[in-house]
């Protein structure tokens, strides 16, 4: 079976990481149908829409996404929407995946995607020095990404940490506490506890190997995945997949458009890499994403994007006849 991938480099570095990811994905052998796409802000400053009608009908009709990065203005820019908030929600892709891999640490962090307080729902008060965000709990979301966490973790190692503060936070976090226990009921093959969020990024610097899969809310995913890629070599390595109920999943590096150092041919194309072979653990190439996995995570960063990958493609072929 052939799948359909659309690429969608994005703005800086993504121009460059997104191509390496396809020469590795060419050099494997899979059956996958490219197609390219545009979004991202400079696609914004060109054609006034950061996610342009024609990207949208592509993504629609594919198995996969493989983004790069999109540049994020510092301040706020009239009619400008991130492209991948955008495709998030367009397909429900509720589950956000964050792994980290190196010596001492092997965890996934699961991080719902669609609510929390990045639900959207902020307010200045009419004096102007008051700020309020509403941070958004469901009964819906919580249980359907405690799920997800807990496939994933029947996959790994089965043990399933839930992340979150409900000794303060005691509705929302409470409601995704409560409804999290009762999924993970259904679950007796794992071995499942909890921690509060400021607790496990303690342990998570002091004993990382604690931990297989952790199941938490949006903000807190956000910042614990981020605390987990520093653990494992930095956002040059930190892969992500962005998946819901039915395809198209999304998948990404988490570096950003880097705009210091785009164009310059240094770019590190291993989050990309490593983003693109999630993508065949999705499409159900798992044995071979996994063994390239080991490839890309054994080569070092040369310190050029070409060379790096170059390197990567000549090691799969001698290590895995590919």
């Amino acid at each position: 079976m052939t799948h359909t991938v659309t690429l969608i480099p994005g703005d800086g570095i993504g121009q460059e990481v997104i191509p390496a990811a396809r020469a590795v994905l060419e050099r494997l052998g899979v059956p996958l149908t490219f197609q390219q796409a545009e979004a991202g802000f400079g696609t914004f400053q060109a054609r006034g829409t950061a996610l342009p009608d024609d990207t949208l009908r592509l993504c629609e009709a594919s198995d996969a996404i493989l983004f790069g990065a999109t540049g994020s203005p510092l301040g706020r820019v009239e009619g400008y929407h991130s492209p991948i908030l955008a495709l998030r929600r367009h397909f429900d892709l509720f589950a956000n995946l964050r792994p980290a891999c190196a010596d001492g640490i092997d965890v996934l962090i699961v991080r719902e995607n669609t609510e929390g307080l990045y639900s959207g729902r902020e307010r200045l008060e009419d004096d102007g020095q008051t700020a309020i965000a509403e941070r958004v709990i469901t009964a819906r979301a919580s249980r359907r990404i405690v799920r997800a966490a807990c496939e994933q973790a029947l996959r790994r190692c089965r043990r399933l940490t839930l992340v979150h503060k409900a000794n303060v936070l005691r509705e929302t976090c409470g409601l995704f506490r409560r409804v999290g226990l009762e999924v993970a009921q259904d679950y007796p093959e794992l071995h499942v506890d909890e921690l509060l969020v400021d607790t496990a990024a303690l342990m998570l610097v002091q004993n990382p190997a604690r931990f297989d899969v952790i199941v938490t809310t949006n903000l807190f995913g956000d910042i614990l995945s981020d605390l987990v890629a520093g653990l494992a070599g930095g956002l040059g390595l930190a892969p992500s997949a962005n998946i819901g109920a039915s395809p198209p999943a999304l998948f990404e590096p988490v570096h950003g458009s880097a705009p210091d150092i785009a164009g310059r041919g240094v770019a590190d194309p291993r989050a990309a890499i490593l983003s693109a072979l999630m993508m065949l653990d999705y499409l159900g190439y798992e044995r071979l994403a996994s063994a390239a996995r080991r490839v890309v995570l054994a080569t070092a960063h040369t310190g050029s994007t070409q060379r790096t990958t170059e390197a990567i493609c000549t090691r799969l072929e001698r290590e895995l006849h590919v």
